[in-house]
């Protein structure tokens, strides 16, 4: 199990990033429109970097929805590979047995 602090931590970067997706997104667009002149980019660029930090994408990391574990996720199920191996020893995924011999 991994510690709650993680934890909320991954939820609040996924609150932040929806919460400034549109924002991020409109001033992207901005800078790389290289129609519009040096000083717009530029200012785009400066109000996107005040934006805080944990509202961009690529800070979120995939975590076990059931344990928290970051690592060994499976992202069609949204677990990690232990907490799959628990349900489907348990019978609480259809389909899936687990492998004996």
């Amino acid at each position: 199990m991994a510690k709650k602090s993680m934890i909320e931590r991954e939820k609040k970067r996924e609150r932040l990033v929806k919460q400034y997706a549109s924002r991020r997104a409109a001033l992207k667009e901005i800078i790389n429109d290289q129609s519009k002149p040096v000083e717009e980019r530029f200012k785009a660029s400066l109000k996107l970097a005040e934006l805080p930090r944990n509202s961009s994408a690529t800070r979120l990391h995939n975590r076990c929805q059931l344990t928290g574990r970051p690592h060994a996720y499976y992202r069609k199920l949204k677990v990690s590979r232990i907490a799959l191996r628990n349900l489907g020893s348990n019978g609480e995924i259809p389909g899936m047995v687990k492998s004996s011999w």
